[in-house]
């Protein structure tokens, strides 16, 4: 038997399903919960480190090196395009949503969306919080008046914020309660999806018990998520997880067992296409019937 390899996402409901034996009681109990490079904790004082310029390393190029996971999740706009380009396939049968805000010092001029016309906006390259500021911003500003910096990991942005490298950086799940709890204003919330990547060879029966597991483990969440915050702190670096009450902190990712549908694989590819966020020889041109699982 092969152990079925986790990358956890920064959010509870891996913690919850282990905690409470939902995997085994789903048939999974050859497993283990591992971070994966953008999201694990970094014990590196951040701080004491240059902004990275242009930091061109995001979610896609760690589908395209490769992940060591059996399921593993990025938004789904990078998971749609990898599964598009061959790189594993999507699963299709749920995705979830998390919090997601664009978020400034409290001391900043800045108050409103217009107010981010020109201002270098923190991101990561080819990573949820790339689109999701295109997409919250476009509503308020031109797009030649929306600037990006690929300023690396959410929590190497969370460190541009603290120490003023950023002006203003886009957060999801745990960072962005972070920031709101340290008093970071937010701009404007931002649309947040989520997919999980399936690599070729994964045995489906697992897959299927690790999502069910999921599923027990959102109902506990939505009965009562203070149970569990503390979790977040697994999935926080040291020198933050310092800085907060995990406590207080809300439910976060939420599991929304419905279809990723043909309809959502198109438009979702036409909108990435549209903007030119891929150069045409990066990502393939698959279709949705082989890039995304369904059980139906």
């Amino acid at each position: 038997m092969t152990t079925f390899i986790i990358h956890t996402h920064g959010r509870l409901q891996e913690w919850v399903a282990q905690e409470n034996g939902y995997f085994a009681t789903e048939g999974l109990t050859d497993y283990v919960l591992s971070w994966h490079g953008l999201l694990s904790p970094d014990h590196a004082h951040g701080q004491t480190r240059p902004v990275v310029p242009d930091n061109r390393n995001g979610a896609y190029q760690t589908y395209e090196q490769g992940r060591d996971a059996s399921v593993s999740c990025a938004c789904h706009w990078t998971v749609n395009k990898a599964a598009a380009a061959d790189l594993g396939r999507l699963w299709g049968e749920c995705y979830t949503v998390t919090p997601c805000g664009i978020f400034v010092p409290a001391t900043s001029s800045i108050r409103a969306p217009e107010d981010l016309a020109d201002v270098a906006v923190h991101v990561g390259y080819q990573s949820g919080s790339h689109y999701t500021t295109i997409q919250a911003l476009e509503p308020f500003l031109p797009a030649d008046r929306i600037r990006l910096t690929f300023g690396g990991s959410p929590a190497e942005r969370v460190d541009q914020l603290l120490d003023g490298r950023a002006a203003a950086a886009t957060m999801f799940g745990a960072q962005y309660y972070l920031m709101e709890q340290l008093g970071f204003r937010k701009i404007v919330d931002a649309t947040f999806m989520i997919a999980a990547m399936v690599p070729a060879g994964v045995d489906l029966a697992d897959v299927r018990g690790y999502f069910a597991a999921l599923r027990r483990a959102q109902s506990d969440i939505d009965m009562g998520h203070q149970r569990y915050t503390r979790f977040y702190a697994n999935e926080l670096p040291e020198r933050h997880r310092a800085l907060v009450d995990v406590r207080r902190f809300g439910p976060g990712e939420r599991f929304v067992f419905e279809p990723y549908t043909q309809a959502m694989y198109d438009s979702t590819q036409s909108w990435i296409d549209a903007r030119g966020i891929f150069p045409p020889k990066q990502a393939g041109a698959g279709v949705y019937a082989d890039a995304v699982i369904r059980l139906g």
